[in-house]
């Protein structure tokens, strides 16, 4: 029975007990409900809050006390700690509905400063009033350009593509069609694309020209439906809107500061200070990625969006493929660069709206950050621009490709960069370069990096051949992997429609090929023949002369004289056995050339030209290193006779063979005394005998100078050369040298 009592209900005491804790809990609640109204009873900016409110419609302007009071109060209020949700819709409402006047209107706008989020509805109100015509254009635009400065503040935006086409209809508005044309931008989504739409952008742009601003929309219209769009729009156009939020700026980044809160808003990716005492500098502290989070909204949650994953709830591979069709996209892109599931998911779904929506943010930080500061304000404060940089390109490495925004970045950059401020970072962006067209690369490319070439360093020149050199190197194994084998024409990347001829791509990589021949020449006379930078140089050549047999391009480029011979005469047998293992590629590739040209019809033709450089660099090498008929007539080098007996070199033409060449000699040196122990006189041409000659040969290629046996063992003929140079001036012939 005392159990069932129990089941069935408390005791009095405890029923007691109960009554008291509710009434005690209702009072608390009274007091505290008091105590809050009597607190905003006695602030002022809340009073001041009400009057706008509540004031009426005609309230004169001129010689009131009560507005001026009352909006100072607000304005002390925004510019020291923000607005609130609610004050920001009774301020915005205010402004809008120009209850005293227009006069105020702007004056509100730029105090309109939130501290967490912005009121969808109170934006819908606000564009709603946009229809009436007692706006001013001026305060129209500014009106605008708040919005889309705190456009990833709003807490909500499924109204505001309610109202889309109602936004669209102001693109007719010449003033307001470059900020509408933002606005919509990033309120499109896929169901949103009409053909009316398009024809009245198309309709705008032969009335106003190709205007960045249209060309950005249409570029996204033609992404999501590219059925409806046929205008051919440029891949390398500018892709980045201009940056309206100069009156809001530096007052949100205070704002945010204070509060020590991390809003996502594009408006945190930058800060300008403006040094009252120095010249204008940009304070690098804005640089830092995203925090990875879901979009901030209070959309009603509908059949799709329940669906919908954040990105930042998957936490493993295998959960990013069991939702990879239901991913929902952080509301700020720049977050993806920190994250490596979300750049998997980008590399394996290829989301054009996403690409575009993160080239949009990539492009605003570097060009904020880095192209704006003046005279120079990154060095001043490195370490944050170094660190986005960084991550920014192991971004780029991890996708194997480089995006648009940077690519454009780099190209005014260079014409301003000094060539040594973060220069591993911009040499790195420099080289995930794609292909530029051999008309715009001079321009692009070229003009500035030989400028910075020729006034820097020797260890800049070495950094830059090797840029070049990575360049090359992506832009072959990207020809490689993605070159069409029945088709000629071959696509840029998987991000462009536009597509680039075989012999298009032959003529840009021709063009970087001669620059950085035309650098390597300069250079090696600038800096007196430098071993480090020929070993670089010699990097590069070694890419290129097996450009037909590994990367499967018909084109077949030989180094100028002017690195030919440097490395020939190098002092290090290290560039003399890299230059013959080059030559010896060289060869090979030529030869497999003009094989293929016998059987197929379809094959390249090599000009005579090339066959004859090649011809002429071997059997100036032979002659050199084998034959020892340096200087002779007939071999390329050629000195007057009284100035060579004036040198007093005794058998000038034996100076460069394998055995008196300053690369080589200490080896001759070293074999002698070997092979004749206690022989005091040396005479080293007692080496050029049939069996020593062998043996010296042995020994030399035994201490790993691979390339200079590759390109013996193809040159110089079976039995050839292993007898006597009776003379000095020898009888050994190169072997068949020519691949004709």
């Amino acid at each position: 029975m005392a159990a069932q009592l129990n089941l069935s209900g408390p005791r009095n005491s405890d029923l007691s007990s109960l009554t008291d804790q509710s009434v005690s809990s209702r009072t608390s609640n009274r007091v505290a409900e008091k105590e809050r109204r009597k607190n905003e009873a006695e602030d002022p900016s809340v009073l001041a809050l009400k009057y706008f409110s509540d004031v009426e419609a005609g309230t004169p302007v001129i010689g009131n006390d009560d507005v001026e009071r009352n909006l100072v109060l607000v304005e002390k209020v925004a510019y020291r700690n923000g607005l609130s949700p609610e004050a920001i819709s009774i301020m915005l409402e205010f402004a809008m509905s120009l209850r005293m006047g227009h006069s105020l209107c702007p004056r509100v706008l730029k105090c309109l400063i939130p501290v967490t989020v912005v009121p969808q509805e109170a934006v819908v109100r606000a564009v709603a009033w946009l229809g009436v015509d007692k706006i001013p254009v001026s305060t129209q635009v500014l009106f605008i350009k708040w919005v889309l400065t705190v456009f990833d503040m709003i807490d909500a935006k499924d109204q505001l593509r309610a109202i889309y086409g109602f936004i669209f209809s102001f693109v007719s508005e010449e003033n307001l069609c470059p900020f509408i044309c933002h606005l919509l931008y990033l309120l499109t989504t896929k169901q949103i694309v009409r053909v009316f739409r398009v024809r009245k952008l198309l309709e705008l742009q032969s009335k106003l020209g190709r205007q960045p601003f249209l060309l950005n929309l249409l570029s996204l219209y033609k992404v999501f439906c590219p059925e409806l769009v046929t205008l051919s729009i440029p891949s390398r156009s500018k892709s980045v809107f201009k940056n309206h939020n100069m009156p809001w700026k530096s007052a949100l980044i205070t704002v945010q500061k204070r509060n020590g809160s991390q809003v996502a808003s594009s408006i945190s990716l930058a800060s300008a200070s403006k040094d009252r005492t120095k010249r204008r500098k940009r304070k690098h502290h804005h640089l830092e990625l995203p925090v990875l989070s879901s979009v901030v909204n209070k959309e009603p949650q509908t059949e799709t969006s329940r669906r919908l994953v954040p990105l930042v709830q998957i936490q493993s591979v295998a959960e990013l493929l069991e939702n990879m069709d239901h991913i929902e996209l952080p509301a700020q892109m720049g977050s993806l660069l920190g994250s490596s599931l979300a750049l998997q998911y980008l590399d394996c779904v290829q989301d054009e709206s996403a690409l575009l929506r993160l080239n949009f943010w990539l492009g605003y930080a570097l060009h904020e950050e880095l192209l704006f500061c003046g005279d120079g304000g990154a060095s001043q404060n490195s370490e944050e621009s170094l660190q986005f940089l960084d991550k920014l390109l192991s971004t780029q490495h991890f996708l194997q490709e480089g995006f648009s925004s940077s690519e454009a970045f780099l190209y005014k950059f260079l014409n301003v960069w000094d060539g040594s401020l973060l220069r591993p970072q911009i040499l790195g962006l420099l080289s995930n370069i794609p292909v530029v067209p051999s008309s715009q690369i001079g321009r692009l490319l070229f003009e500035p990096l030989m400028q910075l070439f020729f006034t820097s360093s020797v260890f800049f020149k070495c950094g830059l051949i090797e840029c070049l050199n990575n360049m090359l190197l992506k832009w072959l194994t990207w020809h490689s992997v993605y070159a069409l084998e029945d088709d000629l024409d071959i696509s840029l990347n998987s991000h462009t429609s536009i597509n680039m001829t075989l012999s298009g791509f032959k003529d840009s990589v021709m063009e970087l090929v001669d620059f950085v021949g035309r650098l390597a020449s300069i250079g090696l006379q600038l800096e007196g023949c430098h071993s480090l930078l020929l070993s670089f140089i010699l990097d590069f050549y070694t890419m290129v002369c097996d450009m037909f047999l590994k990367y499967g391009l018909p084109l077949v480029v030989m180094p100028p004289s002017g690195v030919f011979y440097p490395a020939l005469f190098a002092t290090d047998p290290v560039s003399v056995d890299r230059l013959a293992f080059i030559m010896y590629r060289y060869k090979v590739n030529l030869t497999s050339a003009k094989s293929q040209e016998k059987l197929t019809e379809q094959a390249f033709h090599i000009s005579r030209q090339t066959f004859r450089e090649f011809n002429y660099y071997t059997v100036y090498m032979v002659n050199c290193l084998w034959n020892s008929k340096m200087f002779q007539p007939g071999t390329g080098v050629q000195l007057g006779e009284e100035l060579l007996l004036k040198s007093n070199v005794p058998q000038y033409w034996t100076s460069f063979d394998l055995i008196h060449h300053p690369a080589f000699m200490s080896y001759a040196v070293d074999f002698h005394q070997k092979c004749w122990i206690g022989k005091k006189d040396m005479d080293l041409d007692s080496i050029k005998h049939q069996k020593p000659w062998s043996w010296y040969l042995q020994y030399l290629f035994s201490q790993g100078y691979d390339g200079l046996k590759l390109f013996v063992q193809s040159n110089i003929r079976a039995g050839q050369g292993d007898g006597q140079q009776g003379d000095g001036q020898g009888d050994r012939q190169q072997g068949d040298s020519q691949p004709t």
